[in-house]
């Protein structure tokens, strides 16, 4: 079927309109396709986003465990300083 189209500026533009010739099963297959990706896609994001989760709280974990042994390990080194101070002093006094 042969239609013209007329525009603003006077000129037209001739477009033939053809049957697709697609049939209702042919459809329903290419929508059940979609649906699959999509639900491939939304399954996939929820994947990554666990996946980021869980690698984020492994960060914090070892950040947590990192710092708490920096400071068992300042707090030991502190006690050892003192400790050595008073000894000093200690055997400074018996000579």
């Amino acid at each position: 079927m042969r239609c013209t189209q007329h525009r603003g500026d006077g000129m037209s533009i001739d477009t033939t309109e053809r049957d697709s010739g697609m049939d209702q099963k042919e459809i329903e297959e290419r929508l059940h396709t979609v649906e699959v990706a999509q639900a491939t896609g939304a399954a996939t994001l929820a994947g990554a986003q666990a996946t980021q989760g869980a690698a984020q709280a492994g960060t914090t974990a070892t950040m947590a465990a990192m710092q708490a042994g920096n400071m068992a390990m300042m707090a030991a080194g502190s006690l050892g300083l003192i400790a050595g101070i008073f000894l000093g002093i200690a055997l400074s006094a018996k000579r």
